[in-house]
This record gives C-alpha cells, sequence and structure tokens, in this order.
C-alpha cells in the first residue's frame, strides 16, 4: 500500500501520509512518496494543498529503526537539498499555498514537514516536539530556513535542546501554528476552497512575495555539514541507544571540540559570506578540489 495518496478535485490537491498504523512514521518510502506528493501538487492544475495525516496522529517523525540503513540515501544532496529536507523544503517551492492540518502527534520530521506549509492548522490537544535531540542529532530537514523567522533565538535553542512536548495553544502562542481548530482538516479544506475560488496568479503571487524576504538556501548545506558530522559518533549512537532503551553502550563521552569548532568557522565563513552570488555550495561544504 502507497504510503503517501494524493488526489485533486476542484483545484484542491489533498496530500494523505498513510502509515496510520505507524502514526505516519517516516521511513524510505514514506520519504520518497511525500516528495512525489509535492511534485504533483507543484502543476499548474493545483490552487491550493491540504497535506495531512490519516488515523491518529498527523506524523510521530522518523521511523529511526527502519531508517538505519538508508541514511547514505536520505542525506544525498540532489542540488540544494537532500531527501530527508526536501520532504519538508518542497513544500515552500510548490507554488500553490499549502495548509498543514495536524492532529494527534506532530513529532520531529513530522513537525518540519508541518513547518514547510504556508500555513499550520491544529487539533487544540496536538502535541509537538522537535525530537532530534532524543537520537543524539539536530533537526536537519528545512527547520533552519523556517524557525528562525519564527521563534527567538533562544526560544529555539530550548525547544531544539531539550527536545520537549508541547501542545497546540502554547504552540499558536509562540507562532508556529496559524489556528487551533476542533477538525482542522475540516478548516483546512474550507480555507482551501476559499483560496481556490480566487485567481491563482494573485495567490503564487501573494505566497512568492511573503517568502521571498526570507528564502536564501545555505542554512540547508550548514544542516547537512553538521548533521554529517553527528551521525554514527559513539554520543549519536549513546543517545539513540538511551532513547531505544538498548544496553549499545555504557555513557556520553566529552564533547569533540575540533570538529565543533570547524562546524562553527564554516557557519561563521557562511553568515559572512550569506549575500554574495559568487560562492558556491562547494565552498560552504569545503568540498571544493583544489
Amino acid at each position: 500500500m502507497a504510503r503517501v495518496s494524493t488526489t485533486v478535485k476542484n483545484g484542491i490537491c489533498v496530500v494523505k501520509l498513510a502509515r496510520p498504523e505507524k502514526l505516519n512514521a517516516l521511513d524510505l518510502a514514506m520519504f520518497r512518496g511525500i516528495r512525489d506528493a509535492a511534485k504533483r501538487a507543484a502543476e499548474n492544475d493545483v490552487r491550493c494543498v491540504v497535506v495531512h495525516g490519516e488515523g491518529r496522529a498527523f506524523c510521530s517523525g522518523l521511523d529511526v529503526r527502519s531508517t538505519v540503513g538508508s541514511v547514505e540515501e536520505l542525506m544525498r544532496k540532489d542540488g540544494a537539498t537532500n531527501l530527508v529536507q526536501d520532504v519538508s523544503y518542497l513544500w515552500r517551492r510548490v507554488p500553490a499555498p499549502v495548509i498543514a492540518s495536524v492532529h494527534g502527534v506532530c513529532f520531529g520530521g513530522g513537525f518540519q514537514i508541518a513547518l514547510g506549509a504556508d500555513m499550520r492548522f491544529a487539533h487544540p490537544k496536538t502535541k509537538f516536539s522537535i525530537m532530534e535531540a532524543k537520537w543524539g542529532l539536530v533537526p536537519d530537514m528545512g527547520f533552519s530556513v523556517v524557525l528562525p523567522h519564527i521563534l527567538p533565538r533562544d526560544k529555539t535553542k530550548e525547544l531544539v535542546m531539550t527536545a520537549r512536548v508541547f501542545e497546540a495553544p502554547e504552540a499558536r502562542d509562540l507562532g508556529l501554528v496559524t489556528r487551533i481548530e476542533e477538525n482542522p482538516l475540516e478548516a483546512a479544506l474550507e480555507v482551501a476552497a476559499d483560496i481556490a475560488a480566487k485567481s491563482p496568479d494573485a495567490s503564487r503571487a501573494a505566497k512568492r512575495l511573503v517568502d521571498a524576504v526570507y528564502d536564501h538556501h545555505r542554512p540547508l548545506w550548514l544542516e547537512t555539514y553538521v548533521q554529517r558530522k553527528l551521525l554514527w559518533t559513539w554520543n549519536q549512537l549513546a543517545m539513540t541507544a538511551k532513547s531505544l532503551r538498548l544496553p549499545l553502550v555504557p555513557g556520553f563521552l566529552a564533547p569533540q571540540p575540533a570538529w565543533a569548532q570547524e562546524a562553527d568557522d564554516v557557519a561563521q565563513s557562511a553568515l559572512e559570506d550569506l549575500l554574495s552570488p559568487t560562492s558556491s555550495e562547494e565552498d560552504i561544504m569545503g568540498t571544493k578540489s583544489t
């Protein structure tokens, strides 16, 4: 059965995450399905998009057990982004407005998918978390492009570093949720119908206009750089083992200052060069041959 279903009617593209038995957790097939759905949503007959999850949750985040053997494919870059980033960031590239309808849990990668939408409607009991710290990782699905424009720096750090769970009212107060609705899918479809009844040129232009102020691809490269440095290290494996209650390793090692400083240097260099039209991805990632 397909992990993601896509239907288009009256100009509204409805994308459903369809792995309800796993709370729509993200495995390789789900990543591919979301990418393909976003490509369909980008076609000219679509005037608005609604993304929602089947069953008891929007998305519980990464299916860690099933993706262990798929890391290289997930992290392989295609242009400015990799497959992991695509499932969130592609919604920002879809020309039509995108509304995420969330309920149940919206954790980790699921939260980052929702952040890729233009609007987020949530059930009042929806639980959110930027969950990656639980696995000894950083959020790397495009959050660095979206979240800093919504949250203050200190609040972003708190949510990322603690991986704490919070509910829809707090998410709304933080600006992470657009509306709280008892039936978020119904509300999303109503707004989608309203948008679809208006000029598609105006809707698409409005999205481009607002996003143009914020868009910059450089943070996506930095996400990939930092995440690759964390993957398969002792401390990352220790955190994963702790979260899965596996007796894999006894504890954490001291932070590795060498690569941490290297990452800081790369980030600082990127920030200094942020507005330069001549710098390349190879410059930022340190992969340009000499």
